[in-house]
Protein backbone atom coordinates (compact mmCIF):
# COMPACT_ATOMS: atom_id res chain seq x y z
CA UNK A 1 0.00 0.00 0.00
CA UNK A 2 1.40 3.39 -0.97
CA UNK A 3 1.66 6.12 1.60
CA UNK A 4 -0.30 9.24 0.80
CA UNK A 5 -1.84 12.32 2.39
CA UNK A 6 -3.41 12.20 5.83
CA UNK A 7 -7.16 12.46 6.41
CA UNK A 8 -8.18 13.53 9.92
CA UNK A 9 -11.78 12.43 10.54
CA UNK A 10 -13.98 14.01 13.22
CA UNK A 11 -15.68 12.37 14.97
CA UNK A 12 -14.31 8.90 14.25
CA UNK A 13 -16.01 5.80 15.63
CA UNK A 14 -14.28 2.47 15.06
CA UNK A 15 -17.59 0.63 15.05
CA UNK A 16 -19.31 3.00 12.59
CA UNK A 17 -19.83 1.04 9.34
CA UNK A 18 -20.54 4.16 7.29
CA UNK A 19 -17.15 5.72 8.02
CA UNK A 20 -15.38 2.42 7.38
CA UNK A 21 -17.13 1.86 4.06
CA UNK A 22 -16.51 5.41 2.88
CA UNK A 23 -12.77 5.07 3.41
CA UNK A 24 -12.31 1.72 1.64
CA UNK A 25 -10.92 2.92 -1.71
CA UNK A 26 -9.04 5.87 -0.25
CA UNK A 27 -7.16 3.56 2.12
CA UNK A 28 -6.33 1.33 -0.85
CA UNK A 29 -5.01 4.40 -2.65
CA UNK A 30 -2.64 5.11 0.24
CA UNK A 31 -4.48 7.81 2.17
CA UNK A 32 -3.69 7.56 5.90
CA UNK A 33 -6.73 8.02 8.12
CA UNK A 34 -6.50 9.52 11.59
CA UNK A 35 -9.37 9.59 14.04
CA UNK A 36 -10.44 12.12 16.64
CA UNK A 37 -13.39 11.84 18.98
CA UNK A 38 -13.10 14.93 21.17
CA UNK A 39 -12.31 18.59 20.65
CA UNK A 40 -8.95 18.10 22.38
CA UNK A 41 -8.01 15.22 20.10
CA UNK A 42 -9.12 17.23 17.09
CA UNK A 43 -6.91 20.17 18.09
CA UNK A 44 -3.91 18.00 18.90
CA UNK A 45 -4.02 15.90 15.75
CA UNK A 46 -4.84 18.85 13.50
CA UNK A 47 -1.51 20.37 14.56
CA UNK A 48 0.23 17.64 12.58
CA UNK A 49 -1.63 18.27 9.31
CA UNK A 50 0.28 19.84 6.44
CA UNK A 51 -0.44 21.10 2.93
CA UNK A 52 -2.32 18.48 0.96
CA UNK A 53 -3.73 16.78 4.04
CA UNK A 54 -7.49 16.81 4.67
CA UNK A 55 -9.69 17.50 7.67
CA UNK A 56 -13.08 15.82 7.25
CA UNK A 57 -15.80 16.95 9.67
CA UNK A 58 -18.89 14.75 9.98
CA UNK A 59 -21.27 15.04 12.95
CA UNK A 60 -20.89 18.30 14.87
CA UNK A 61 -22.74 17.47 18.10
CA UNK A 62 -19.56 16.71 20.12
CA UNK A 63 -18.08 20.13 19.34
CA UNK A 64 -20.56 22.46 21.06
CA UNK A 65 -23.74 20.72 22.13
CA UNK A 66 -22.20 18.69 24.93
CA UNK A 67 -20.86 21.78 26.72
CA UNK A 68 -22.95 22.61 29.82
CA UNK A 69 -22.89 26.39 29.46
CA UNK A 70 -23.31 28.79 26.57
CA UNK A 71 -20.19 30.73 27.59
CA UNK A 72 -17.97 27.63 27.37
CA UNK A 73 -19.59 26.62 24.05
CA UNK A 74 -19.03 30.15 22.72
CA UNK A 75 -15.32 30.01 23.59
CA UNK A 76 -15.12 26.62 21.94
CA UNK A 77 -16.71 28.04 18.79
CA UNK A 78 -14.15 30.84 18.64
CA UNK A 79 -11.41 28.25 19.03
CA UNK A 80 -12.83 26.15 16.21
CA UNK A 81 -13.07 29.11 13.84
CA UNK A 82 -9.45 29.98 14.62
CA UNK A 83 -8.39 26.36 14.07
CA UNK A 84 -10.09 26.23 10.68
CA UNK A 85 -8.35 29.44 9.70
CA UNK A 86 -4.92 28.10 10.72
CA UNK A 87 -5.47 24.89 8.78
CA UNK A 88 -6.46 26.74 5.64
CA UNK A 89 -3.41 28.95 6.03
CA UNK A 90 -1.19 25.83 6.01
CA UNK A 91 -2.82 24.46 2.87
CA UNK A 92 -4.89 21.81 4.62
CA UNK A 93 -8.10 21.09 2.74
CA UNK A 94 -11.41 20.84 4.57
CA UNK A 95 -14.42 18.61 3.82
CA UNK A 96 -17.71 18.90 5.68
CA UNK A 97 -20.42 16.23 5.40
CA UNK A 98 -23.91 17.57 6.12
CA UNK A 99 -25.55 14.66 7.92
CA UNK A 100 -28.42 16.58 9.53
CA UNK A 101 -30.24 19.86 9.09
CA UNK A 102 -29.13 20.50 12.68
CA UNK A 103 -28.17 18.07 15.46
CA UNK A 104 -31.23 16.36 16.88
CA UNK A 105 -30.57 17.35 20.49
CA UNK A 106 -29.71 21.06 20.68
CA UNK A 107 -28.50 22.72 23.85
CA UNK A 108 -27.06 25.82 22.15
CA UNK A 109 -28.99 26.28 18.87
CA UNK A 110 -27.74 29.76 17.97
CA UNK A 111 -24.12 28.70 18.40
CA UNK A 112 -24.69 25.59 16.30
CA UNK A 113 -26.03 27.73 13.46
CA UNK A 114 -22.89 29.86 13.67
CA UNK A 115 -20.76 26.70 13.57
CA UNK A 116 -22.58 25.46 10.48
CA UNK A 117 -21.95 28.77 8.75
CA UNK A 118 -18.28 28.75 9.73
CA UNK A 119 -17.88 25.22 8.33
CA UNK A 120 -19.66 26.16 5.12
CA UNK A 121 -17.33 29.14 4.67
CA UNK A 122 -14.13 27.24 5.50
CA UNK A 123 -14.86 24.02 3.60
CA UNK A 124 -13.24 23.35 0.25
CA UNK A 125 -15.90 20.72 -0.42
CA UNK A 126 -19.33 20.19 1.15
CA UNK A 127 -20.37 16.57 0.91
CA UNK A 128 -24.10 15.81 0.79
CA UNK A 129 -25.86 12.48 0.37
CA UNK A 130 -29.26 13.84 -0.64
CA UNK A 131 -29.30 16.18 -3.67
CA UNK A 132 -31.96 18.29 -1.94
CA UNK A 133 -29.72 19.08 1.05
CA UNK A 134 -29.00 22.72 0.07
CA UNK A 135 -32.74 23.45 0.03
CA UNK A 136 -33.45 21.53 3.24
CA UNK A 137 -30.80 23.45 5.22
CA UNK A 138 -31.33 26.81 3.50
CA UNK A 139 -32.95 28.38 6.57
CA UNK A 140 -29.88 27.44 8.63
CA UNK A 141 -26.95 27.90 6.25
CA UNK A 142 -26.37 28.77 2.60
CA UNK A 143 -24.29 26.12 0.83
CA UNK A 144 -22.08 27.33 -2.02
CA UNK A 145 -23.20 25.23 -4.99
CA UNK A 146 -19.66 25.26 -6.36
CA UNK A 147 -18.50 23.40 -3.26
CA UNK A 148 -21.32 20.87 -3.02
CA UNK A 149 -20.46 17.28 -3.97
CA UNK A 150 -23.16 14.60 -4.02
CA UNK A 151 -21.85 11.21 -2.91
CA UNK A 152 -24.77 8.97 -1.91
CA UNK A 153 -24.97 6.85 1.19
CA UNK A 154 -23.69 3.37 0.33
CA UNK A 155 -25.66 0.19 0.61
CA UNK A 156 -24.44 -2.52 2.96
CA UNK A 157 -24.15 -5.20 0.29
CA UNK A 158 -21.49 -7.70 1.32
CA UNK A 159 -21.01 -6.15 4.76
CA UNK A 160 -23.39 -8.13 6.96
CA UNK A 161 -24.16 -11.82 7.17
CA UNK A 162 -27.20 -12.51 4.96
CA UNK A 163 -27.29 -16.30 5.01
CA UNK A 164 -30.16 -16.71 7.48
CA UNK A 165 -33.43 -17.57 5.76
CA UNK A 166 -36.70 -15.78 6.37
CA UNK A 167 -38.21 -18.99 7.72
CA UNK A 168 -35.39 -19.55 10.21
CA UNK A 169 -35.37 -15.90 11.27
CA UNK A 170 -39.12 -15.82 11.93
CA UNK A 171 -39.02 -19.13 13.76
CA UNK A 172 -36.30 -17.77 16.06
CA UNK A 173 -38.73 -15.04 17.18
CA UNK A 174 -41.76 -17.31 17.35
CA UNK A 175 -43.55 -15.46 14.55
CA UNK A 176 -46.52 -17.22 12.99
CA UNK A 177 -47.09 -17.34 9.23
CA UNK A 178 -50.15 -15.08 9.44
CA UNK A 179 -48.44 -12.40 11.56
CA UNK A 180 -47.16 -9.18 10.01
CA UNK A 181 -43.95 -8.06 11.75
CA UNK A 182 -43.20 -4.32 11.77
CA UNK A 183 -39.59 -3.55 12.67
CA UNK A 184 -37.87 -0.52 14.13
CA UNK A 185 -34.13 -1.06 14.53
CA UNK A 186 -31.80 1.66 15.79
CA UNK A 187 -31.32 3.85 18.82
CA UNK A 188 -34.68 4.68 20.38
CA UNK A 189 -34.56 8.47 20.73
CA UNK A 190 -37.40 11.02 20.89
CA UNK A 191 -36.79 12.53 17.43
CA UNK A 192 -37.14 9.09 15.85
CA UNK A 193 -40.84 8.95 16.72
CA UNK A 194 -40.88 5.42 18.14
CA UNK A 195 -43.66 6.35 20.56
CA UNK A 196 -45.84 7.20 17.55
CA UNK A 197 -45.02 3.82 16.03
CA UNK A 198 -46.05 2.07 19.26
CA UNK A 199 -49.36 3.93 19.28
CA UNK A 200 -49.89 3.27 15.57
CA UNK A 201 -49.31 -0.45 15.98
CA UNK A 202 -51.74 -0.57 18.90
CA UNK A 203 -54.35 1.28 16.82
CA UNK A 204 -53.88 -0.97 13.78
CA UNK A 205 -54.02 -4.10 15.95
CA UNK A 206 -57.56 -3.18 17.03
CA UNK A 207 -58.81 -3.32 13.43
CA UNK A 208 -59.64 -6.25 11.17
CA UNK A 209 -56.35 -6.17 9.28
CA UNK A 210 -53.50 -8.67 9.55
CA UNK A 211 -52.26 -9.83 12.95
CA UNK A 212 -49.45 -7.47 13.92
CA UNK A 213 -46.29 -7.94 15.94
CA UNK A 214 -44.06 -4.95 16.71
CA UNK A 215 -40.31 -5.60 16.72
CA UNK A 216 -38.14 -3.08 18.58
CA UNK A 217 -34.36 -3.38 18.60
CA UNK A 218 -31.97 -0.74 19.90
CA UNK A 219 -30.76 1.07 22.98
CA UNK A 220 -33.10 3.60 24.62
CA UNK A 221 -31.61 7.11 24.81
CA UNK A 222 -32.75 10.38 26.47
CA UNK A 223 -35.14 8.48 28.74
CA UNK A 224 -34.90 5.44 30.97
CA UNK A 225 -35.59 2.01 29.61
CA UNK A 226 -38.23 1.48 32.31
CA UNK A 227 -40.07 4.65 31.24
CA UNK A 228 -40.10 3.52 27.63
CA UNK A 229 -41.31 0.01 28.49
CA UNK A 230 -44.08 1.49 30.67
CA UNK A 231 -45.29 3.51 27.66
CA UNK A 232 -46.07 0.36 25.65
CA UNK A 233 -49.77 -0.53 25.98
CA UNK A 234 -50.63 -3.72 27.81
CA UNK A 235 -51.53 -6.51 25.44
CA UNK A 236 -49.63 -5.13 22.44
CA UNK A 237 -47.62 -8.02 20.94
CA UNK A 238 -43.99 -6.84 21.05
CA UNK A 239 -40.64 -8.50 20.45
CA UNK A 240 -37.94 -6.30 21.90
CA UNK A 241 -34.21 -6.11 22.50
CA UNK A 242 -33.73 -2.70 24.08
CA UNK A 243 -29.99 -2.78 23.73
CA UNK A 244 -27.31 -2.77 21.07
CA UNK A 245 -27.85 -5.36 18.32
CA UNK A 246 -24.64 -7.09 17.29
CA UNK A 247 -23.70 -6.86 13.62
CA UNK A 248 -23.91 -10.62 13.32
CA UNK A 249 -27.56 -10.55 14.45
CA UNK A 250 -28.85 -7.79 12.16
CA UNK A 251 -29.82 -10.22 9.40
CA UNK A 252 -32.05 -12.21 11.74
CA UNK A 253 -34.09 -9.11 12.66
CA UNK A 254 -34.46 -7.85 9.11
CA UNK A 255 -35.15 -11.25 7.57
CA UNK A 256 -37.96 -11.80 10.07
CA UNK A 257 -39.63 -8.45 9.35
CA UNK A 258 -42.35 -7.74 6.82
CA UNK A 259 -41.76 -4.00 6.90
CA UNK A 260 -39.29 -1.61 8.53
CA UNK A 261 -40.85 1.59 9.86
CA UNK A 262 -38.79 4.74 10.42
CA UNK A 263 -41.29 7.18 12.00
CA UNK A 264 -38.86 10.08 12.30
CA UNK A 265 -40.20 13.47 13.27
CA UNK A 266 -37.32 15.06 11.36
CA UNK A 267 -34.74 13.50 9.05
CA UNK A 268 -32.30 14.49 6.32
CA UNK A 269 -30.44 11.21 5.72
CA UNK A 270 -30.92 7.70 7.08
CA UNK A 271 -28.51 4.81 6.72
CA UNK A 272 -31.27 2.60 8.14
CA UNK A 273 -33.16 2.89 4.84
CA UNK A 274 -30.14 1.58 2.96
CA UNK A 275 -29.72 -1.20 5.50
CA UNK A 276 -33.34 -2.30 5.06
CA UNK A 277 -32.97 -2.17 1.28
CA UNK A 278 -29.85 -4.33 1.50
CA UNK A 279 -31.94 -7.00 3.22
CA UNK A 280 -34.82 -6.45 0.74
CA UNK A 281 -37.27 -5.24 3.38
CA UNK A 282 -39.85 -2.56 2.42
CA UNK A 283 -39.77 0.64 4.45
CA UNK A 284 -42.14 3.33 5.69
CA UNK A 285 -40.80 6.91 5.80
CA UNK A 286 -42.19 10.35 6.66
CA UNK A 287 -43.53 12.29 3.71
CA UNK A 288 -40.74 14.88 3.76
CA UNK A 289 -40.57 16.47 0.28
CA UNK A 290 -36.88 15.65 -0.15
CA UNK A 291 -37.52 12.01 0.81
CA UNK A 292 -40.33 11.77 -1.72
CA UNK A 293 -37.98 13.18 -4.37
CA UNK A 294 -35.26 10.73 -3.41
CA UNK A 295 -37.28 7.55 -2.85
CA UNK A 296 -40.70 8.22 -4.36
CA UNK A 297 -40.14 5.98 -7.38
CA UNK A 298 -39.13 2.97 -5.30
CA UNK A 299 -41.88 0.34 -5.09
CA UNK A 300 -40.60 -0.78 -1.68
CA UNK A 301 -41.01 2.65 -0.04
CA UNK A 302 -44.26 3.99 1.45
CA UNK A 303 -44.80 7.36 3.12
CA UNK A 304 -46.85 8.29 6.15
CA UNK A 305 -48.53 11.67 6.68
CA UNK A 306 -46.46 13.69 9.19
CA UNK A 307 -49.55 15.73 10.12
CA UNK A 308 -51.26 12.61 11.48
CA UNK A 309 -48.46 10.10 12.04
CA UNK A 310 -50.22 7.63 14.32
CA UNK A 311 -53.32 7.24 12.14
CA UNK A 312 -51.33 7.24 8.90
CA UNK A 313 -48.80 4.62 10.03
CA UNK A 314 -51.66 2.50 11.40
CA UNK A 315 -53.38 2.58 8.01
CA UNK A 316 -50.19 1.43 6.29
CA UNK A 317 -49.62 -1.38 8.80
CA UNK A 318 -53.21 -2.56 8.44
CA UNK A 319 -53.11 -2.66 4.64
CA UNK A 320 -52.78 -6.01 2.89
CA UNK A 321 -50.47 -4.94 0.07
CA UNK A 322 -48.26 -7.59 -1.51
CA UNK A 323 -44.56 -7.71 -0.67
CA UNK A 324 -42.29 -6.30 -3.42
CA UNK A 325 -40.22 -8.89 -5.25
CA UNK A 326 -36.52 -9.01 -4.26
CA UNK A 327 -35.65 -7.72 -7.72
CA UNK A 328 -37.50 -4.46 -6.93
CA UNK A 329 -34.47 -3.32 -4.93
CA UNK A 330 -31.83 -4.11 -7.53
CA UNK A 331 -31.84 -0.86 -9.48
CA UNK A 332 -31.61 1.24 -6.32
CA UNK A 333 -28.76 -0.81 -4.89
CA UNK A 334 -26.80 -1.14 -8.13
CA UNK A 335 -25.46 2.40 -8.09
CA UNK A 336 -24.55 2.61 -4.42
CA UNK A 337 -22.36 -0.39 -3.72
CA UNK A 338 -19.86 0.29 -0.92
CA UNK A 339 -16.90 0.07 -3.30
CA UNK A 340 -18.40 2.42 -5.89
CA UNK A 341 -19.30 5.02 -3.25
CA UNK A 342 -15.87 4.76 -1.65
CA UNK A 343 -14.23 5.28 -5.05
CA UNK A 344 -16.15 8.52 -5.49
CA UNK A 345 -14.97 9.67 -2.07
CA UNK A 346 -11.37 8.69 -2.84
CA UNK A 347 -11.57 10.70 -6.06
CA UNK A 348 -12.72 13.73 -4.07
CA UNK A 349 -9.82 13.38 -1.63
CA UNK A 350 -7.35 13.01 -4.50
CA UNK A 351 -8.71 16.13 -6.17
CA UNK A 352 -8.48 18.18 -2.99
CA UNK A 353 -5.05 16.96 -1.93
CA UNK A 354 -3.48 17.23 -5.38
CA UNK A 355 -2.54 13.55 -5.15
CA UNK A 356 -2.29 11.73 -8.50
CA UNK A 357 -3.54 8.35 -7.26
CA UNK A 358 -7.17 9.12 -7.88
CA UNK A 359 -9.72 6.32 -7.79
CA UNK A 360 -11.67 6.46 -11.00
CA UNK A 361 -14.73 4.70 -12.34
CA UNK A 362 -14.02 1.38 -14.06
CA UNK A 363 -13.97 1.89 -17.81
CA UNK A 364 -14.97 -0.62 -20.42
CA UNK A 365 -11.32 -1.38 -21.12
CA UNK A 366 -10.64 -1.94 -17.41
CA UNK A 367 -13.60 -4.29 -17.16
CA UNK A 368 -12.43 -6.26 -20.20
CA UNK A 369 -8.95 -6.56 -18.74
Amino acid sequence: MRSGPQVLVFPAFDENPYLNLLALAARADGFRFLGSGTYRELSERAAGLRAGDVLHVHWTTPLLQQEPSASVASRRLRGLVALLGRLRGRGVRIVWTVHNRLPHELRHPALEVRLYRALAAAADAIHVMSPATPEVVADVVTLDRQKVRVIPHPSYEGVYETGVTREAARASFGLEDDERAALFLGQIRPYKGVSELVDATALAARGDGPRLRLMLAGAVKEQSRDEFVASIPDGLPVISQLDYVADGDLARWFRAADVAVFPYRSILNSGSVHLAATFRVPVVLPDEPHLRDQFGEQAWVSFFDRRRPVESIAELLASRTAQPAPSAYDAFLAGISPWDVSRSYAALLSELSGDDRRSRPISGADAAA
